[in-house]
């Protein structure tokens, strides 16, 4: 039997990283090596697609491909155990047993039933507290679940949904704020940046503050946001960051961007990329936890109001 392989398209589907990506791995890194089907395009086999998929993982994690890529597999699943902690036994990942259950039910594909558990743990601690103390560490879990290879993409994509949902309805239900509510926050990330578990949570952490927000949604190119911050007459710029990006797409785009903007517009940047706090952009307020959201939307309050 001729050995299973896929086609370019199915591995950037399967594995998240573009078709350009892993043409530019095979010249620069001599991985991936896929052969050639009848039709003489690339065709990947399941073993080099699995090693794409860890490959990946690390690189949400904040790895950079020159220095996974010529890896070995089973030095790459080392490494995602050493850079993911402590685990038990088992190798799964250690957890409250409250958040293991939202696991156990986005593996066994229960939507209704995570769909039961979290809004039970809305109503039961409210929605502040349910953003910051359920869904903060339950979102570091799943990643890291996913990222040792015990999610597979369409959970972590169920789950998302899952997420994406509740807090749209949370957000939907809350009273509009007044008119003149301030102050005005424009929410979005930067292009390549398609996360947005975070930028929903900021959302409504501010929302509960009595700010008046628009969202933009994911991968605003720079000058579209300096654009909508000005027709939007917005105070602050909030942007979330995981470590998709490399630190110096970060640093550089948030430069510019402040650069952009008037000096009386606040740019905020939150989220997992270490750059945020390792290298801070002059002008750019670096939030290294939701809980602060409170605390600067008081502090804006205090000095402008």
């Amino acid at each position: 039997m001729r050995p299973i392989t896929l086609s370019i398209a199915a591995v950037e589907r399967n594995t998240g990283l573009s078709k350009d990506t892993l043409r530019v791995w095979e010249r620069r890194y001599g991985f991936p090596t896929p052969g050639r089907d009848a039709l003489a395009e690339r065709a990947y086999p399941l073993d080099q697609v699995e090693k794409l998929r860890v490959i990946k993982r690390l690189m949400d994690a904040g790895h950079r491909p020159g220095r996974i890529v010529p890896q070995p597999l089973e030095e790459l699943l080392r490494l995602c155990e050493h850079s993911l902690g402590t685990t038990n036994g088992a190798g799964a990942v250690i957890a409250a047993p409250d958040l293991r259950l939202y696991i156990d039910l986005v593996r066994a594909h229960d939507v209704q039933g995570l769909r039961r558990q979290l809004l039970s743990a809305q109503l039961r601690l409210g929605l502040g507290r349910f953003v910051i103390e359920v869904l903060s560490p339950l979102n570091t879990l799943v990643g890291d679940t996913w990222m040792r290879g015990h999610l597979e993409i369409f959970e972590e994509h169920l789950y998302t949904e899952q997420i994406h949902a509740a807090l749209r309805n949370a957000l939907n239900g809350m009273p509009a704020p007044e008119a003149a509510s301030r102050p005005r926050v424009l929410l979005t990330t930067f292009p390549n940046e398609p996360h947005s578990i975070g930028l929903l949570m900021a959302e409504v952490l501010l929302a509960l503050e009595g700010c008046r927000c628009v969202s933009l949604g994911t991968q605003t190119p720079v000058w579209d946001i300096v654009l909508a911050a000005t027709a939007q007459r917005a105070d602050i710029v909030a942007l979330s960051f995981t470590s998709v990006l490399t630190p110096a797409t970060v640093t550089e785009g948030l430069a510019e961007l402040r650069d952009k903007l008037p000096r009386g517009v606040e740019v905020w940047a939150g989220g997992a990329a270490p750059v945020l706090h390792r290298r801070p952009t002059p002008g750019v307020r670096a939030l290294d936890s939701l809980t602060r959201i409170a605390a600067e939307a008081q502090r804006w309050r205090s000095e402008r109001v």
